[in-house]
């Protein structure tokens, strides 16, 4: 059964995940891991959320944000490190 859409108002707690396809690697080595550690916190500023927590493997990463005033995008965190990812493969 499919999950439901996520309420997505200003100011509510979220925890995000994201997963490599097929639990595939969505980060190889160091260089990666600076990359995708940096885009978080860009958005954050960006956007006015808060960024509480984060872990990071080579095939799935955790992130608990805080949406800020224009409520939270998580595709927009997935579409800029998998489009910044796959450019250099």
């Amino acid at each position: 059964m499919p999950r439901g859409p996520r309420l997505d108002a200003p100011g509510t707690l979220y925890h995000v995940m994201i997963r490599g396809i097929e639990r595939g690697c969505i980060v190889y080595d160091d260089t990666d891991r600076c990359e995708f550690l940096k885009r978080p916190g860009i958005l954050a500023k960006q956007s006015g959320t808060g960024m509480y927590a984060f872990s990071l493997a080579n095939n799935h990463a955790h992130i608990l944000l805080k949406s800020g005033p224009e409520g939270l995008s998580c595709y927009a965190l997935q579409e800029r490190h998998i489009l910044n990812f796959w450019k250099k493969r």
